[in-house]
């Protein structure tokens, strides 16, 4: 991925497919077809669906038995967080049923995949959280999952499902989805500065059908709406301050990518920057590396195709799935920035950052995301 000086979650439903060391864990679910371009929403099979533009959600299949009965983890000891989060001792235990599996090319990659059950596919074999895992996301460090639990709520844990802390609950009738964690820790010369220490999920809210974009301390707390602003221009655009969702962070600052269902654009926002926002592109579901290139959905000749744009944004876009078959979704890049992996609807899919042919690295159907 070039790196420049200058600025640079659509159900995510159905099969869990991967193989254990010790045994073969899966499951699977029906995947409803998804319009990258529309569908930019994330909704599990196990979740109660929220309003999705272009697509309806669909009903799990009832899964099969269970090839192998997985362990339950150990109860979750309770970590060092403030009062504001609730620390959660014991597992829930959703209905979901492994089966056997068939491809997992994971191991190594740092690739993780979620699908609204339990288990999630991670490092060439299948982590049972023991609870129902939305969206996964990962801290940069990799150290912490952040994810939407099976009550709605934005939950953290260790990468084996430990150490569980519900940091904020979801108000009755709201649905919340993709959280993405927001890090930034100052050097020296920056602590007497403006430049804070954030530590934040943010995540879409959609609150009886009105969406936007929330944070709250990683810690716990009180979910309040990111601050929109525009790029200081002689007639700048307004941002629109609802219709926003699929946030995505990366960089040392933790900048921002997001997609706003209404007008379907991409638009980028800068933490600390006097100017905080514009829209970049045409499509939805984007994600961005930390030299600030972004990737998003749009959709061409009936099919979501992926697409790049460099961190300099007046630069056109590259489609780097022109002869795309099928709906290509949820992309995500990898920490390296080299890499992109993305939702077909046979499973997941990698291919170069720089375009190339795609590599399928797994039959579950979810949403893929890197841990750091």
């Amino acid at each position: 991925m070039s790196a420049h000086a200058r600025l640079r979650r659509s159900s995510a439903v159905a099969l869990v497919s991967a193989i254990t060391a010790g045994s073969a864990l899966l499951l699977t679910a029906c995947d409803p077809s998804a319009d990258g371009e529309s569908a930019a929403r994330s909704v599990n099979a196990t979740a109660t669906p929220s309003r999705t533009a272009g697509s309806s959600a669909a009903t799990p299949a009832t899964p099969a038995a269970p090839a192998a009965t997985p362990s339950a983890p150990a109860s979750a000891p309770a970590s060092a967080t403030p009062s504001a989060a609730a620390t959660t001792a014991a597992p829930a235990r959703p209905s979901a049923q492994p089966v056997k599996a068939a491809l997992n090319l994971t191991k190594g990659t740092g690739l993780t995949i979620s699908n609204g059950t339990r288990y999630v596919v991670m490092d060439g074999k299948v982590v049972d959280f023991g609870t129902v895992v939305r969206d996964l996301a990962w801290s940069p460090d990799g150290k912490r999952a952040a994810f939407v639990d099976g009550n709605g709520n934005l939950e953290t844990s260790d990468p084996d499902g430990s150490h569980r802390t519900v940091v904020a609950k979801a108000p009755s009738g709201v649905t919340w989805s993709h959280p993405a964690w927001q890090v930034f820790t100052p050097n020296a010369d920056e602590l007497n500065t403006y430049l804070k220490p954030i530590n934040n999920l943010q995540f879409t809210a959609d609150d009886h059908g009105t969406l936007r974009i929330l944070a709250v301390p990683a810690q716990g707390g009180t979910p309040a709406p990111i601050a929109l602003g525009t790029y200081s221009d002689e007639d700048p655009a307004p941002i629109p301050l609802t219709g926003n969702l699929w946030p995505n962070t990366a960089g040392r600052i933790g900048s921002s990518v997001y997609a706003n269902e209404d007008d379907g654009q991409v638009y980028i926002r800068d933490q600390y920057l006097r100017q905080e926002g514009m829209a970049v592109a045409k499509g939805s579901q984007p994600d961005r590396d930390d030299d600030g290139d972004i990737v998003f959905v749009r959709s061409v000749a009936g099919h979501s195709h992926l697409f790049t744009k460099g961190s300099d944004y007046r630069e056109p876009e590259r489609d780097l799935t022109p002869h795309a078959t099928a709906d290509y979704t949820e992309p995500a890049f990898s920490p390296d920035g080299k890499t992109i992996a993305f939702r077909a609807p046979d499973g997941i899919y990698t291919l170069p950052a720089q375009g190339g042919t795609p590599t399928k690295v797994s039959d579950t159907v979810g949403l893929p995301a890197y841990r750091g």
